[in-house]
């Protein structure tokens, strides 16, 4: 490891600016490292796509470092964690190829995150693994007992330095290219068995001002509401203004959000929601990011409502898209229901591992 140089990342100001160079190759490291721990490419992310959030730090601080050998970058790792006061977790992500997990590039800049999270005062680590449908040969069983996944250098890597597998996410996948009869039936017998008392919105970003609230509040909510094992996580707070630079961030990448909502009638109040986004390649794979019932909703099938609502919203925006992605918690078993019966089947799987430093 006396041969690996560490420094921090220079975050560009464009894209294509001329300082760009090391935060391409992270990116693109990135993508390597998911499609061969994942066995899929569905998961790639564009440098266009990803730059908005490290430029705006109003709402959560990114750092990045950059690890060569010879002068060649060999890794690249990404510190992130909220600006909020009283934070204690800080999420991790570390990008080489597989030998560098073997060679030191890897544990290096791990230290490096480490040292990074205590200086800040931060006293939870949080990462993410990518792990292929196809069990190997050795596997590993998180915490919460449900699901498993097969072992990488990562995983390898993680558990030598004092992290647990906390949980397990099923990534899953619908084609999106055949008939849609089968969603708008489900749409029709869920809309039916909910009653008038819910009534679906939709919109694409930016937020509608009469939207911004309760969308603000669901978003918040997805942290406590969703399980997450014995993950530390802590309550957000959001407001209009923080709801409105979530907006510009992803219209600066390029992405377009889509927005399925139900609102209960009696009470006013935003219920439920799902959404799928798509960068500039409206040809490319669609990810369904989040989707929530409040507690108090569940069992009137909005689930079903607002996820077969926006599948059915999507064929008129990306009609060449030819399939939808989204990760669920293997213990969330109402949304992997949901999903199943729509259509949905496994394409990957993934980790939340956890180290607490005190």
């Amino acid at each position: 490891m006396s041969n690996i140089v560490i420094t921090p990342m220079v975050v560009p100001a464009h894209p294509k600016a001329a300082e760009a160079h090391e935060f391409r190759t992270m990116v693109r490291l990135g993508n390597e490292m998911a499609r061969t721990d994942a066995g899929i490419d569905d998961l790639d992310e564009t440098v266009e796509e990803t730059l908005p959030s490290w430029l705006d730090q109003t709402d959560r601080l990114r750092t990045g470092f950059i690890a060569r050998r010879d002068g060649e970058i060999v890794g690249a790792a990404e510190f992130s964690t909220s600006t909020a006061a009283g934070t204690l977790a800080a999420d991790l992500a570390l990008m080489a190829p597989a030998a560098e997990f073997r060679g030191g590039t890897a544990q290096a800049l791990l230290d490096q995150l480490e040292h990074e999270a205590a200086s800040l005062g931060r006293s939870v680590l949080q990462t993410w693994t990518l792990h292929p449908a196809s069990p190997a040969e050795r596997t590993l069983t998180p915490v919460t007992g449900w699901g498993s996944v097969s072992s990488t250098p990562m995983s390898d890597l993680l558990i030598a330095s004092g992290y647990v597998l906390e949980q397990v996410e099923r990534n899953s996948a619908l084609p999106l290219q055949g008939p849609l009869d089968d969603v708008r039936a489900r749409l029709a017998e869920a809309s039916a068995y909910a009653g008038p008392d819910y009534r679906i919105v939709c919109w694409n970003l930016p937020t509608p001002p009469q939207f911004r609230t309760g969308y603000a509040h669901l978003i918040a909510s997805m942290v406590t509401n969703i399980p997450t094992g014995d993950m530390v996580t802590q309550e957000e707070q959001w407001d209009e203004a923080k709801l409105v630079r979530h907006d510009e961030r992803i219209m600066a990448g390029g992405q377009t959000l889509s927005i399925v909502a139900v609102v209960h009638e009696p009470s006013g109040q935003m219920v439920a929601f799902n959404e799928l986004a798509i960068g500039e390649d409206r040809a490319g794979v669609t990810q369904q990011w989040g989707t929530l019932v409040l507690g108090e909703h569940r069992g009137k099938r909005l689930g079903t409502i607002v996820k077969c609502a926006n599948l059915l919203r999507w064929r008129e925006i990306a009609p060449d898209s030819p399939k939808v992605t989204t990760f669920n918690a293997e213990e969330n078993r109402p949304m992997l229901g949901i999903n199943e019966a729509i259509g949905f089947v496994p394409a990957s799987y993934a980790g939340g591992w956890q180290k607490k430093l005190r």
